[in-house]
C-alpha cells in the first residue's frame, strides 16, 4: 500500500469516529482509568475495526497494541485532546501515523470540532484540505508564539505562548505557520500517537521536532513517552532545546 492510499484509510477511520462521536450521548468520564472518557472507547473501537480491516497493526492509546507483526502499524490517537472535547472546546482531533521499517510514512490528523484535516507523505509534503502548508520563517525565540504542553517554571522568553490541549494540532498548527514553535513541559505525557502524526507533518512542512532529550521520536512501545519540541527553524528550535533541557 502506497503513502496516498494509506493516507485515504488512515481518513477512513477518522471519519468512522465522526460518527461514532455524532451517535454518543455521554461525553463524560468512563470509570476505567484516569482521564478516559466515553468518547475515547467509542472512537477507538471504530476506528480499530477500520484499521485491522486494511490489514495494518494498531498502537493505540486506549488499547495497546494490535497485530505488531504486521508490515505498517498506526499510532492512534483517536481522541487527542478528549478533556477539550468533554468539554467541546473545538481543539481534538483524530491522530494517525502509519509507520514502516523506514519510519513514519503517511499521517492524517483531522480536527473534528471543525473537520480541518492535515495530511502528509514521506518525502510528498504537507497539506492542509488539499493545500499545501509551509512552516514559518522565525527564527528567534523572542519573536516566537510558542505552543506549551504542561506549565513552564518560569518565562521562557517567548513572544506569546499558547496553551491548547491537543498535542496532534498544536504540532500541524507549527506546520502552517500558525505557532512558531511548541514545547512539552509535561513529565512522561505524551506517547507517539500524540506527536508522531504531527511530527511527519512538522517535517514535510519544514519545520523541525526532536525528543528534547535526544530519544527517537519513533517508538511503537504503549510504555513509550517522549518530550517532542518542535519549531519552524533550526536556530529556534536549539533556543527552545536549550530551555526545555535546563529546567530539566
Amino acid at each position: 500500500m502506497d503513502g496516498q492510499a494509506l493516507v485515504d484509510v488512515l481518513r477512513e477511520a477518522a471519519t468512522a469516529v465522526r460518527v461514532a462521536l455524532d451517535a454518543l450521548e455521554d461525553w463524560g468520564l468512563a470509570g476505567t482509568r484516569p482521564g478516559q472518557y466515553r468518547s475515547d472507547l467509542a472512537a477507538d473501537e471504530v476506528a480499530l475495526e477500520v484499521l485491522d480491516r486494511a490489514g495494518l497493526g494498531v498502537l493505540s492509546e486506549e488499547t495497546g497494541l494490535h497485530h505488531a507483526d504486521r508490515e505498517i502499524v498506526v499510532a492512534l490517537d483517536p481522541i487527542d485532546g478528549s478533556t477539550n472535547a468533554s468539554r467541546r472546546l473545538p481543539w481534538y482531533a483524530s491522530s494517525l501515523c502509519a509507520v514502516d521499517g523506514d519510519g513514519a510514512l503517511a499521517a492524517y490528523v483531522v480536527n473534528q470540532a471543525t473537520g480541518e484535516e492535515f495530511e502528509a507523505v514521506r518525502g510528498g509534503g504537507a497539506r492542509t484540505d488539499h493545500s499545501a502548508v509551509h512552516a514559518s520563517a522565525t527564527d528567534s525565540l523572542s519573536a516566537a508564539v510558542v505552543g506549551l504542553a504542561g506549565w513552564p517554571p518560569r518565562h521562557g522568553g517567548w513572544k506569546q505562548m499558547r496553551a491548547l490541549g491537543a498535542a496532534a494540532l498544536d504540532l500541524c498548527a507549527v506546520a502552517a505557520g500558525r505557532l512558531d514553535a511548541y514545547i512539552d513541559f509535561s513529565w512522561g505525557a505524551h506517547g507517539p500517537w500524540d506527536y508522531l502524526a504531527g511530527m511527519l507533518i512538522c517535517q514535510e512542512a519544514g519545520a523541525c521536532i526532536v525528543d528534547a532529550f535526544g530519544r527517537e521520536l519513533v517508538c511503537l512501545e504503549h510504555e513509550c513517552r517522549r518530550a517532542p519540541v518542535a519549531a519552524a527553524t533550526p536556530a529556534l528550535l536549539d533556543e527552545l532545546v536549550a530551555l526545555r533541557t535546563a529546567e530539566s
